[in-house]
């Protein structure tokens, strides 16, 4: 018998409505303090329905387990971390299992200081991790199952910057692939630069290309592009500002056209200083976190790639060293490192404002939230 065409047409909308929610695994890197209550890396389930999470457990026991990526094709886990044993500052590789468990596949010592952030390319076949302590950034193959190999290379950073406390020497602060997925990009805090590197794959080496420049005393720290793959955002740590380049995918160039204001001056204390920046997955706003102000940052990004502040948002939290919105660009979730918390903000699609939810979840000492296949 023929189903009537409206109970049809009603039975498909159903279907699209429930099909298209879903949960998501949300991997969470901590800092473990000594006496401190995190344990290593965490996970909870997320639903991009509803905006809830669910309480995060610990999915696996490791020191300083700061910031996570993940394989662009293989059920793997990558994290900084501390090794086991005291075997000092290295990377580890985790094997993601049926029920969002992690079983550790390998180590690698990093032998020049720890990471304070790392990348995987699109083919996964690199890993890299920029040592903010020891100024300089690290190679490492990734082998066909995703295991991660002796180091390759190490490029160390020269230079600095004007400001006397925190710009003596060069601080490599984050490393990402751009959009080609042929150079290697570097915010230096430093030196005020964004290194920028040629990947060469043949010879397992990083090349050097040439620096995008933001002002003096700026200190950058994260940076993403945007989905068009022209523009390229820098947050800058110390003057709390957002510089915008125009990026050239042949040759990995940077050309500064504008920076503005991430925080206005008079809601600025001395302990105030920027942390991540994300942009909208529509291209339309970007965002970026406020430490010490407790707050995330609103723009709207113009036709032309130029930015308008929209409005600080409170977090409801302490000290977001980081956030993270979901893939449908529907929820923004603030890491409080020191409050403890994961706390959940929905996002007006028209013009980029935050919403507070009320949905808050503890979880020790968050300082990287990653979304799983994300």
């Amino acid at each position: 018998m023929r189903v009537p065409l409206l109970l049809a047409c009603l039975l498909a909308l159903l279907s699209l409505r429930f099909t298209s929610a879903e949960t998501l695994s949300l991997w969470l890197g901590t800092t473990t303090p000594q006496g401190g209550q995190s344990q290593g890396i965490y996970r909870c389930d997320f639903d991009t329905e509803t905006g809830s999470l669910t309480p995060p457990t610990l999915a696996a026991s490791i020191r300083s387990p700061g910031f996570l990526t993940q394989h662009p094709s293989l059920p793997i886990l990558y994290s900084v971390c501390q090794l086991p044993e005291g075997g000092g500052p290295g990377v580890a590789a985790w094997q993601i299992g049926k029920t969002a468990s992690l079983q550790l596949l390998s180590t690698q010592p990093i032998a020049d200081g720890g990471a304070t952030h790392l990348a995987i390319d699109a083919q996964g076949q690199f890993l890299f991790t920029a040592q903010y302590g020891s100024g300089s950034v690290a190679m490492f193959p990734i082998d066909s199952e995703g295991l991660i190999q002796p180091r390759c290379d190490l490029k160390k950073h020269t230079g600095n910057g004007p400001d006397p406390a925190r710009q003596k020497s060069p601080h490599p602060h984050w490393v990402g692939v751009d959009p080609s997925d042929q150079f290697l990009m570097v915010p230096d805090l430093g030196i005020d630069e964004v290194v920028v590197y040629r990947i060469d794959r043949s010879k397992k080496q990083l090349v050097p290309q040439g620096e995008g420049q933001v002002p003096p005393g700026a200190g950058p720290r994260h940076m993403k592009f945007h989905p068009n793959g022209k523009w390229a955002y820098v947050l800058n740590e110390m003057a709390l500002s957002v510089t915008h380049f125009d990026y050239t995918s042949t040759t990995g160039a940077l050309a500064p056209k504008a920076t503005v204001i991430a925080l206005p001056q008079d809601e600025r204390e001395v302990a105030n200083k920027a942390s991540e920046i994300r942009i909208h997955p529509r291209g339309k706003f970007l965002f970026s976190a406020n430490r010490g102000h407790d707050s995330i940052s609103a723009f709207r990004i113009n036709k032309d790639g130029t930015l308008e502040l929209i409005e600080t948002e409170a977090i409801r939290g302490s000290w977001p060293r980081n956030f993270n919105l979901d893939p449908t660009g529907k929820w923004l979730i603030a890491a409080g490192r020191n409050s403890n918390t994961l706390t959940v903000f929905s996002i007006d699609q028209e013009n980029g404002n935050l919403i507070w939810t009320g949905k808050t979840v503890q979880c020790p000492t968050p300082i990287c939230v990653h979304f799983d296949g994300h």
